[in-house]
């Protein structure tokens, strides 16, 4: 009997019981859609990500305070731990760094903002001109422009807001030229960023920017006193050529450490760019949907343990004619082929049916407008090939057991 033959006595065989055959793959479809659904889901979030650290700026580099191996505030103190201006400007002036094309200082705080009656609390980022450039973040034609190296030189009251705060206080109307007021303090807007949606730190759409002069010496001229003088947060630096980021680095951390008179000791600030952040974020989702689908995997193995018993009962029923076809001539090989087959189609056709699950679950997800799952070719493949396995795995025993059947005893059998 050829292959061929087997499987269209195995379908049959199928046919003959439909509900039955339907409740065996219920297992079998149920993990194959979780696990496409997910992969897909992981996909499409590896994707996002991508596109959301690539948005970050173009080729940068990010300096932080304090050393991530220095668990101690006190060892940070102790070497230093902040970042100045001093140290921005160093970086863009030095011809060690010639690959640097600017550098932005950031500090970041909170405040209530307000206009009128209205009044939202917002993430206030103190930065300059250059922030806008090396993040990638622009303002859009006919809502104003950044703040100008003037205004951070006269440490002048004047903000960009994101979008949604321009929404919250203004319900459509142009704030440009108008007054807010940041905890108190009277700031004109100049200009409303483009929007840039979600990112892996959350969204920046309600962001309101000013000069980080002003927030050192007037907003939050407290907070911002360090063991050198006025501290800031982050530096942004941005790079002239991809190729060039690894050497910028060694470089950046070769000034800071003269800067900082650092000789031995652990750093007292991280340098970190976009393929760290990326190559982190990726690692995680990758780890995070390996772990949910071999959660999603174990319905697999139920199914296939389904499979086996549904398998066991239909040898059971079927002894009789087990014993015919083996006294017409039937081989042992061939019902051990016949069984096997019956249990691999059932776990394919289940796989089939659950793959086209698990797209129909990512599509439903992607019209959250959320997240677009990917399902990829690697997914399909390995969803078949593993209902394959569950398959070959779980329907051996029931199998070799009706391919041991004496002929006699099966003929006899009621």
């Amino acid at each position: 009997m050829n292959l061929l033959e087997t499987i269209r006595i195995a379908l049959g065989a199928l046919a003959s019981n439909k509900l039955r055959a339907i409740l065996t793959m219920l297992g079998i479809i149920i993990g194959v859609a979780a696990v496409i659904a997910l992969m897909a889901v992981g996909k499409g979030a590896q994707q996002k990500l991508t596109d959301q650290v690539g948005g970050l700026g173009s080729n940068l580099v990010l300096v932080f305070p304090g050393n991530q191996n220095q668990t101690s505030a006190t060892n940070v103190a102790k070497n230093g731990g902040v970042l100045t201006l001093d140290d921005a400007n160093a970086l863009a002036r030095n011809a060690n760094t010639p690959h640097i094309v600017m550098v932005a200082p950031q500090s970041s705080g909170s405040a209530q903002v307000a206009y009128g009656k209205k009044d939202v609390k917002a993430t206030i980022i103190g930065t300059t001109p250059e922030y806008g450039q090396a993040r990638n973040l622009n303002v859009p034609d006919g809502q104003g422009q950044w703040f100008t190296r003037k205004d951070v030189d006269t440490r002048a009251n004047v903000a960009l807001i994101g979008p949604d705060t321009a929404d919250s206080l203004f319900n459509g109307a142009n704030p440009v030229g108008r007054p807010i007021r940041i905890n108190g303090i009277v700031y004109r807007v100049v200009g409303v960023v483009e929007r840039k949606g979600g990112s892996p730190f959350g969204s920046t759409d309600g962001y309101v920017y000013i000069p980080i002069t002003n927030m050192q010496t007037k907003l939050f001229a407290a907070r911002y006193w360090g063991i050198y003088g006025r501290s800031i947060g982050a530096l942004n630096i941005a790079v002239d050529d991809a190729a060039n980021v690894q050497n910028t680095i060694e470089s950046v951390t070769q000034v800071l450490r003269q800067r900082h008179k650092i000789l031995r000791q652990q750093d007292d600030f991280t340098v970190i760019s976009q393929s760290d952040i990326l190559s982190f974020l990726t690692t995680l989702t990758t780890i995070l949907t390996f772990f949910l689908g071999a959660i999603a995997g174990i319905s697999l193995l139920v199914g296939g343990i389904g499979i086996m018993n549904i398998m066991l009962v239909s040898v059971t029923e079927r002894t009789r004619e087990i014993g015919l076809r083996k006294a017409v001539g039937a081989k042992r090989r061939d019902i051990l082929t016949q069984f096997l087959v019956e249990a691999i189609v059932l776990s394919v056709i289940g796989g089939l049916i659950g793959i086209g699950l698990g797209s129909l679950i990512g599509k439903g997800v992607e019209l959250s407008g959320v997240i677009a799952p990917q399902v990829t070719v690697d997914a399909v493949a390995l969803a078949v090939g593993f209902s394959i396995a569950v398959g070959l795995f779980f329907g051996i025993y029931p199998a070799q057991r009706a391919s041991r059947l004496n002929p006699i005893d099966a003929l006899r059998y009621e």
